[in-house]
């Protein structure tokens, strides 16, 4: 203890800066927390699609949401089918689906944006909206994951992303109503339950 305080005497009196220790804690995690965004629903977050374009999610008011993000070269990517049959069957009734590929688990999304899209097209035959990579996990992850897994923001269905192919479902009034992890195949009858269940909701007014 002797030589800790003498070592901490010398560095004052010579103007070192002390090492910061690097704070773990509840802190650190009410700190990180303080970086998710504020705001109601997803209705709030503007995204940059597949081409490039600015896409406010506002434009999905009154739509039954489902955010997927999604890998190319994954175990599940195969759901890509599933994903679109989803939207084939239910779109006409208000339901949407919104893929964000991320290449954030053992790099399973190398591709370009056009090469994704090109991939998407020609093997599954997507034509629900699909967005440029982001992050959806650790600190570059994007503000709409980092709302959409706070546990503050998203109390009943927050939680980190396992996988990709994690779902998101939201309602009509843009907040999280359901989720499934990657193994919930698209054309179960617990995610068209929960659909189901959230189209039938009506719309809050604007």
């Amino acid at each position: 203890m002797g030589q800790r305080h003498s070592a901490v005497a010398l560095a004052v009196a010579l103007g070192l800066a002390l090492p910061a220790c690097r704070d773990t804690g509840p802190s650190a995690r009410t700190a990180q927390e303080a970086k998710i965004p504020v705001a109601s629903s997803i209705h709030e977050f503007t995204m940059t699609d597949i081409d490039g374009n600015d896409v406010s999610l506002a434009t999905f008011k009154g739509k039954v949401v489902m955010v997927v993000n999604v890998a190319s070269k994954c175990g599940f990517t195969g759901q890509y089918a599933g994903l679109q049959a989803l939207y084939e069957r239910y779109k006409d009734r208000g339901l949407v689906i919104l893929g964000f590929p991320a290449n954030d688990f053992l790099w399973q999304e190398p591709g370009s944006e056009s090469e994704i899209k090109q991939f998407c097209t020609l093997n599954y035959g997507v034509t629900f909206p699909m967005f440029a990579k982001i992050h959806v996990k650790g600190r570059d992850r994007h503000p709409l994951y980092a709302w959409l897994t706070g546990e503050r923001t998203n109390p009943e269905f927050g939680g980190k992303i396992t996988w990709n192919f994690n779902k998101f479902l939201v309602g009509r009034d843009g907040r999280v109503v359901a989720r499934f992890g990657s193994r919930a195949k698209p054309e179960s009858e617990k995610v068209a339950a929960a659909i189901e269940k959230a189209l039938a909701a009506q719309a809050p007014e604007s």
